[in-house]
C-alpha cells in the first residue's frame, strides 16, 4: 500500500528499556500512520526521549501495572484511529507490513492476525520448542473454537478500533496475543491471517519464558470455554460508553 489508506491508523508500541531499538523500529513505519502510540513500562533508560526525539507527534501512555497485556490494553484505549495495529519494540516486527495489515482490514476482514506459518511469512528468531508448543497451542485452540489459525502465538495484529469493546480485553501478560484471537473468533468477527516475517531481536534481552508464558496461554484457552461472549447489543452499548 503506497497511498495513503482510506481510514486512519494508530500504531500501538509497548516498551520497556528499548531506547537502542527504537530507531530501527520508527524508520520501519508508513509515513501515513496518524498516530504512533508508545506505551512506556517504566523504562530506566532514554527509551522516551529518544522515541519523542525520533517522532516529534508521539503520544506516550506511561504504564500503570505490568506485562504486555496490560501494556497493549492501555494503549488500546488511548488510540484514536479508526484501525489499531500492534507492534513490538524489539525489531522483531517490520513496520512495513503494516500496509498488508490495513488493506486487509479495509477489503473487508474485522480482525488480520499475523502468521509466520503461511506463504511469505517466517521466522529467524522461534526456536524448534517454542515453535512445536506455538503449533500445539494453536491446533487446541482450532478443535476447541473451531477456529482455522495457524500461528496463535504471535504478537503482530491489526484490528478495526469499533471491536475494542467487544474482545473486553483483560488480562496482564504475554498471553493477550491468545485472548485477543479467541475473543474475536467469539464475537464472530471476520478473521484474515496476513503474512509476517519475524526477525531477530535488535539489542537487549526478551522479556519472553516460553515454559511459564505458555502455561499462560495454555489456561486462557481452557478459561475462555466458560465464558460468555458479548452480545452484539451489549457490544454496542460497551462501545458507547
Amino acid at each position: 500500500m503506497s497511498t495513503r489508506p482510506a481510514h486512519t491508523v494508530s500504531v500501538v508500541v509497548p516498551a520497556m528499556n528499548e531506547a537502542a531499538n527504537l530507531p530501527h523500529v520508527f524508520a520501519t513505519l508508513p509515513s501515513w500512520v496518524d498516530e504512533v502510540i508508545l506505551v512506556d513500562g517504566n523504562s530506566v533508560d532514554d527509551t522516551v526521549a529518544v522515541a519523542r526525539r525520533l517522532r516529534p507527534d508521539l503520544r506516550v501512555v506511561t504504564q500503570t501495572r505490568r506485562g504486555k497485556g496490560n501494556a497493549l490494553i492501555e494503549g488500546f484505549a488511548a488510540a484514536q484511529g479508526d484501525i489499531i495495529v500492534m507492534i513490538d519494540a524489539d525489531g522483531s516486527t517490520d513496520g512495513r507490513e503494516i500496509a498488508a495489515f490495513v488493506a486487509a482490514l479495509e477489503a473487508g476482514a474485522d480482525f488480520a492476525k499475523g502468521s509466520r506459518y503461511i506463504p511469505g511469512g517466517g521466522s529467524d528468531d522461534i526456536s524448534p520448542i517454542r515453535s512445536l508448543g506455538n503449533r500445539v497451542l494453536t491446533g487446541l485452540t482450532n478443535i476447541l473454537y473451531g477456529t482455522h489459525y495457524t500461528d496463535l502465538c504471535y504478537g503482530y495484529n491489526a484490528f478495526w478500533a469499533r471491536h475494542l469493546a467487544v474482545m473486553e480485553l483483560d488480562c496482564d501478560g504475554f498471553e493477550i496475543e491468545t485472548l485477543m484471537n479467541v475473543r474475536a473468533a467469539q464475537a464472530g468477527l471476520l478473521i484474515d491471517e496476513v503474512p509476517s516475517h519475524e526477525r531477530l531481536r535488535l539489542h537487549g534481552e526478551s522479556n519472553l519464558h516460553a515454559v511459564r508464558d505458555g502455561w499462560r496461554v495454555l489456561k486462557t484457552i481452557f478459561r475462555e470455554r466458560s465464558r460468555q461472549p458479548l452480545t452484539a447489543t451489549e457490544a454496542a452499548i460497551a462501545l458507547a460508553k
